[in-house]
């Protein structure tokens, strides 16, 4: 009798806890390593932006030194809380647990999604069952959710985020919002929507992940008056992306996008996207995007970061570098121990 392959074994690169960190008062995203490095690297940049005085500078260095003991305990205090809400979390909407079905999906979505697993299906076809935003940036969008599986996610949230269980920020740049596989919801949710929806419909329109999304990164964040309302210039750590707007109502928030790998400073008539509640903007991870500020209203948007472990095992999409692999658990950030396909990492440029 054969033996059952053992289960994959996810990393993340070291870089985590030194390179990207966000520093939201000045707006940049900085690498930390040592005082003198700051200083030396970001000085200039720094003082042009308000952080001129020795205790301005000390502030910074006390943030920057709590973001990255925050990150290095990440793993475990994630782990922690994921156990803790399994056992003790009673949900206000248990139907959105069950394994993801068509009736929650739009008929746009599954009509493209049925599309793209057909024979002969190409690029120009499926193009025709979705929405080209920007053909240069290769931006699209299209229905994914029911107005009423959304409303049903919306509820559950609401309830998660009033009850007294511990939650954990969704990234590094938003301070409100759920990660989805500490809820419960990567199973039922969205490795089946990545699996059987995103992939076939990601083949055809960046071919050059074909066949490599093997893994994610799932969270809801939240924009409301007195919270976060705004975001930043960034890029994901991702190869794609998926942005569902969920609701509720409200005015303003826009996406904006750069180009790819474009730096944050030189950023100009970048293209603003309106968000559309149940519709999902599928975008390169590499492309340079923020969100406007909120009007009025809280905006609740699902977003999954798409990751092929063959392209980043290869070279970090953060640092730049090949990754310096450390254990984490679950998905991790994508990348493996395991020798990846050939993959030409100038050609996904």
């Amino acid at each position: 009798m054969g033996t059952a392959a053992a289960p994959r074994r996810f990393c993340r690169c070291a870089c985590f806890c030194s390179e990207n960190l966000y520093v939201a008062r000045y707006g940049l995203h900085v690498r930390f390593r040592s005082e003198q490095q700051l200083r030396q690297d970001y000085g200039p940049i720094l003082r042009s932006r308000g952080c001129v005085s020795p205790k301005d500078f000390q502030q910074l260095l006390g943030e920057l030194e709590k973001e990255v003991e925050r990150r290095q305990r990440l793993g475990q205090e994630s782990a922690a809380r994921k156990a803790l809400i399994a056992s003790s979390y009673h949900p206000a909407r248990p139907d959105v647990y069950s394994s993801l079905q068509d009736v929650a999906l739009a008929p746009e979505f599954l009509a493209a999604a049925e599309y793209s697993t057909s024979p002969g299906a190409d690029l120009q076809g499926l193009l025709q069952r979705l929405e080209t935003v920007s053909e240069e940036k290769r931006i699209y969008r299209l229905p994914v959710f029911t107005a009423s599986f959304c409303q049903a996610l919306l509820e559950e949230l609401d309830h998660f985020e009033q009850s007294d269980m511990p939650k954990g920020r969704p990234n590094t740049m938003n301070n409100y919002g759920v990660l989805l596989h500490e809820l419960g919801l990567d199973e039922p949710l969205v490795t089946p929507l990545r699996e059987r929806f995103l992939q076939p419909l990601m083949a055809l329109l960046y071919p050059e992940y074909r066949g490599w999304l093997d893994s994610h990164r799932a969270f809801v964040v939240k924009y409301a008056p007195g919270q976060d309302r705004e975001l930043g210039c960034h890029y994901d750590n991702a190869e794609l992306t998926l942005n569902v707007a969920l609701g509720k109502a409200f005015t303003g928030g826009a996406l904006y996008f750069g180009d790819l790998f474009q730096a944050p400073s030189a950023l100009a008539n970048p293209l603003e996207v309106e968000h559309v509640v149940g519709q999902g903007i599928l975008h390169r991870g590499g492309q340079l995007h923020g969100a406007r500020p909120l009007g009025t209203g809280e905006r609740w948007n699902l977003v999954v970061w798409l990751r092929a472990s063959a392209v980043r095992n290869r070279l970090c999409p953060m640092c730049c570098r090949k990754p310096d692999l450390v254990d984490d658990e679950g998905f991790g950030d994508g990348f493996t121990r395991e020798e990846p396909a050939t993959v030409d990492v100038c050609a996904l440029t």
